[in-house]
């Protein structure tokens, strides 16, 4: 079996580079809504009551973020696509509802104040960011929807496209602000996230017309057909896998909230979480690439290989901008933090150097167990990063010695490093049953033992 021909890495890089330049354009977006923010007025108040809005907004969202996943491997024919989309549009109507009652009820004071224990400071400017983030999910899930077809399709290179009108889009709304002068920092921040994803999502959908027309309405019929019952079957899991893993923006704010130097963690974490994101990227890319490559023969070696090149490289490049007076210049100069603020945050930066690299493991991974359609085994990997990452926030809180800008970052990395040893162990199956069907050139052994 090693003897024979991997799948050659510039088609991993072709199927790749697109949706990591497009991830590496949206994530941006973060550091750079943040260095605007830091150089409005109150400056730490209104970070922190990003970091609240993001937090809640992200985790409101989150039964959506798997639809470009679900439609990257299910959106094979009409039927299939009709299928997906019905089920998209439903989550969108209740996200969006959800997000609404939250936002402008009384329910907001029992989420922020009383459950995420929010300084009194920002409950009230981050309320108004949040009022202002309700179509957030619907924007999020259809572009989603519409990328996995796109990438389906051989198409990924528009995805670029849609990044880049959304970044404008942004960028046109933050300057707009900053020159302005007068609007509350959390206000212009969620003014442009929304701003940028309805004209992203409304690229995309424009976009995936001729293929709807010229590919999918005249593609073969996919057997078994896909049915609704076997669409959740694959879906659920997925969904409550990010669910839960979202769970950590909120846990982490709450946590911080409750150990010493709070109003100063929670302003430099969207700033620290920012970048970090930002160098993740291309590794969280990589999910939706392993999926459309599996079905590619002898796939397995050239992705092993890849995978391999990518982590040692995203964390090497991590490394020299933590090491070098690049990290020090990115947050005292384009993130505009005050020197007290800034050595917290370079000092946090070294807490998150293994992330990158554990992200690109984890796509590898869970692409695998993805493609297999049984997708139990997420699930249960984000429950191992739960248990490990609430309980060192838990043992942080009960210390209350070490700022909780540390201790968050320590329960990230911890979790996700637990996470990504039980993905790779629960991987292992699909990756030899794929290989036994490469070696036969037959289909993927129904009942593979991925679930």
């Amino acid at each position: 079996m090693t003897s024979q021909p991997s799948l050659p890495l510039r088609r991993i890089v072709r199927t790749w580079w697109p949706l990591a330049a497009s991830w590496l354009l949206m994530t941006s977006e973060l550091p750079l809504i943040s260095a605007v923010i830091a150089r409005l007025g109150q400056q730490e108040v209104n970070l922190a009551a990003w970091g609240v809005v993001f937090s809640i907004s992200t985790l409101i969202q989150a039964p959506s973020t798997m639809l470009l996943a679900a439609s990257t491997a299910l959106s094979k024919d009409w039927d299939s696509y009709r299928q997906v989309r019905r089920f998209m549009l439903a989550v969108v109507a209740l996200l969006t509802a959800l997000h609404a009652l939250i936002a402008f009820t009384p329910l907001y004071y029992l989420v922020v104040r009383d459950l995420l224990g929010a300084p009194a400071p920002i409950v009230e400017p981050a309320r108004l960011g949040l009022m202002i983030m309700t179509p957030w999910s619907a924007g999020t899930a259809y572009r989603r929807f519409q990328q996995g077809v796109l990438i389906r399709f051989d198409q990924a290179q528009a995805v670029i496209w849609g990044s880049l009108l959304r970044l404008s889009g942004d960028s046109l709304t933050l300057a707009l602000g900053y020159l302005w002068g007068r609007i509350p920092g959390v206000v212009v921040a969620a003014s442009a996230i929304i701003i940028g994803v309805v004209s992203e999502a409304l690229y995309t959908g424009w976009r995936t017309r001729p293929i709807q027309r010229y590919q999918l309405k005249r593609a073969a019929p996919v057997t078994p057909r896909l049915t609704l019952g076997a669409f959740l079957r694959f879906y659920i899991p997925l969904a409550v896998t990010v669910l839960l893993t979202m769970l950590v923006q909120p846990l982490v704010s709450a946590a911080l909230s409750r150990m010493p130097r709070p109003l100063e963690s929670l302003a430099v974490w969207p700033v620290v979480w920012g970048l970090l994101i930002m160098w993740q990227s291309p590794g969280i890319a990589y999910h939706e690439a392993v999926i459309a490559l599996l079905d590619e023969t002898h796939a397995v070696q050239g992705l092993r290989r890849f995978t391999t090149l990518l982590v040692t490289a995203m964390t090497l490049l991590l490394f020299i901008v933590i090491a070098t007076p690049l990290a020090g210049l990115w947050l005292g100069q384009v993130a505009a933090l005050t020197p007290s603020l800034a050595a917290l945050a370079q000092h946090g930066l070294w807490l998150g150097l293994l992330l990158p690299g554990l992200r690109v493991l984890q796509s590898w991974y869970q692409g695998a167990i993805t493609y297999s359609r049984h997708t139990r085994g997420v699930t249960e990997s984000v429950a191992a990063f739960l248990l490990a990452c609430g309980g060192i926030l838990g043992a942080g809180i009960a210390w209350g010695q070490a700022p909780g800008l540390y201790v968050g970052l320590i329960a990230v990395t911890a979790g996700l490093l637990l996470q990504t040893l039980w993905l790779w162990r629960r991987s292992q199956q699909v990756m030899q049953a794929v290989q036994v069907r490469d070696a036969s050139r037959g289909p993927l052994p129904t009942g593979s033992p991925a679930n």
